[in-house]
């Protein structure tokens, strides 16, 4: 059986591909202006403006863009380290071993009920305020409970990260994505919400099955599942642990109150005050600070856990660090805006039920190389609308299209910062996860194929 490239091979080879792009790629630019669309300032193509103009190859930049990559997405990567480094700590308390095992008795034949509500509440914080890398560090929460219960760590990263990605593609009010394509397409915000509505809990109740059925299978049949090597080594662990802290004492209670305060500030800042990655990385960082005082820990002891939390997550820092390279790429060779010129004008000259499908699958394809959906609507949404009006179709549902391409291949592209993050953090393999996960987006793909079917059918607007 031949052996999957490491991540890093599969990244760094992303980055030579682009590099070998800008040799071949025409260079071209639009002109831009500066919009203010929900709050948010950004830059927009002008759509009719585009030029072709000399590209920029790359050839020594393929090194530097790591560094730059780095620079580029230097808030996620100090945020995946600070919540690393927090959340050691509260693992060292025993608080979360303590608990799962707390949660495990009282739950003995209904350890079931836990993914249908767990998930319902991640997919409608990532549907209503877009919640992505704030689902990060729950995966050291969720992965360790999903194996106390007998299931994998499949299932453990499927109760936030999966259940965020699914309400952020199916989202009805989310302002990250939704809200900001609406107001560069000309469409008014939150407007067509029922469908969305509708679109959400299909999405939802469909992913949420799609785990139980799995998580049933493998509670039954654990060796059939594709971490069962690696869960075995960490369900021993577990078993250890709690073992060794014995009964449920009032510290273990004590820290995990700080997490349940940490998280509902985490609600309350990103609902409420518009929080983001530094408030947030600041928030988890006092939780494990306090959590690591009232567990008793020693000054020394508590420092030394964080920096060993750091450390186990240095790895994804670095390959979010090389997967922001492929853009920088990209840009700094002035073909970024060739690409999507390219790919935007297919869309122009096809059925209507084709053209939707093409931009939903443009989308997709953008995805691997603009992993931000707010930077991808700011990049194709003054494109798309008029291409929608040239199509015969709604800007509304070139909205969907953008929204559905955006949110599903977020969670299997290796470009992306926080898929990487996420599975880094969850301790597994990248190749791993596509081979368990690529069926559901296979399954994505599909569904959104036929939910873009009725908007197309009925000039939604």
């Amino acid at each position: 059986m031949k052996k999957v490239p490491d991540v890093f091979v599969i990244v760094f080879s992303l980055i030579l591909l682009a590099a070998l792009s800008t040799w071949i790629v025409p260079g071209g630019a639009y002109e831009r202006i500066t919009e203010h669309v929900g709050g948010v300032t950004r830059e927009v193509p002008v759509v009719g403006s585009f030029t072709f103009e000399e590209a920029h190859p790359q050839l020594l930049e393929i090194f530097t863009a790591p560094m730059e990559g780095f620079l580029k997405l230097a808030e996620i990567i100090a945020f995946i380290l600070l919540v690393g480094g927090a959340f050691y700590i509260l693992n060292e308390t025993g608080a979360i071993a303590a608990g799962s095992h707390q949660l495990v008795r009282m739950l003995k034949g209904r350890e079931i009920l836990v993914i249908p509500i767990v998930m319902t509440f991640f997919s409608l914080f990532g549907a209503v305020f877009g919640m992505c890398e704030e689902a990060i560090p729950f995966v050291l929460i969720f992965v360790p409970l999903a194996l106390s219960l007998g299931y994998d760590s499949f299932v453990g990263v499927s109760l936030s990260f999966l259940a965020a990605g699914v309400g952020f593609a199916g989202a009805f009010l989310n302002p990250f994505t939704l809200q900001i394509a609406q107001g560069l397409a000309g469409v008014p915000l939150v407007s067509g919400w029922e469908y969305r509505l509708i679109v959400w809990m299909i999405v939802t109740a469909t992913s949420i099955a799609w785990v139980m059925i799995y998580a049933a299978r493998i509670r039954k049949h654990p060796e059939r599942s594709g971490m069962f090597d690696l869960d075995q080594i960490r369900r021993e662990e577990i078993r250890k642990k709690q073992k060794e802290l014995g009964s449920f004492t009032l510290r273990h209670a004590l820290s995990l109150g700080i997490l349940f305060l940490g998280v509902l500030g985490m609600i309350l800042g990103v609902s409420l005050y518009g929080w983001y990655i530094t408030e947030l990385s600041a928030l988890f960082l006092a939780m494990g600070v306090c959590s690591g005082v009232v567990a008793g820990q020693h000054p020394n002891t508590l420092a030394k856990n964080f920096i060993l939390g750091v450390k186990d997550m240095a790895g994804a820092a670095l390959v979010v660090a090389f997967s922001g390279g492929i853009i920088v790429i990209l840009e700094n060779g002035n073909i970024m805006d060739t690409l999507l010129y390219s790919l935007a004008t297919i869309t122009s000259a096809m059925p209507n039920i084709l053209a939707a499908d093409a931009m939903y699958i443009m989308q997709s394809a953008l995805n691997f190389v603009i992993p931000s959906g707010s930077t991808k609507a700011a990049l194709t949404m003054p494109l798309m609308g008029p291409l929608a009006d040239l199509s015969g179709l709604t800007r509304q549902t070139a909205v969907l299209a953008y929204q559905l391409g955006d949110g599903f291949t977020n969670m299997i592209i290796p470009t992306s910062g926080v898929t990487i993050g996420t599975l880094t953090m969850a301790k597994i393999p990248y190749q791993r996860w596509f081979k368990w996960h690529f069926p559901m987006q296979i399954y994505f793909f599909i569904l959104s194929l036929l939910l873009l079917l009725w908007p197309v059918l009925t000039h939604w607007e």
